[in-house]
């Protein structure tokens, strides 16, 4: 009986490890002069799955402060996304700038 006891301590502390979140970091699109505001809407609505509704408020965002937030995702995400967005961008002839920076 006592090695059950033991066995069943070993289970618990190996259960009782914290985990910790990973780092989560934030897609920002920058405004420049030459990307129109539908392809913004339309990465936005692609890439990033937003409604028109949230591509065109985050556009607008873009274009009046020169930044807009595309959301906040763990690293690989985060890149995969920025990655996606400038390769797009660069095939339709557009200079398009899209970091991440951690939150």
């Amino acid at each position: 009986m006592m090695e059950r006891t033991n066995r069943e301590e070993e289970t618990s502390s190996n259960t009782d490890l914290e985990l910790s979140e990973p780092p989560l970091y934030r897609v920002l699109l920058h405004n420049d002069h030459y990307t129109t505001m539908e392809f913004v809407i339309e990465v936005l609505e692609k890439i990033f799955h937003k409604t028109a509704s949230e591509a065109t408020g985050i556009m607008l965002a873009v274009h009046q402060s020169g930044v807009g937030l595309c959301g906040v995702y763990p690293f690989e995400i985060a890149e995969t996304r920025v990655r996606l967005v400038e390769k797009h961008a660069r095939d339709c002839g557009f200079p398009l700038l899209c970091t991440m920076e951690e939150v």
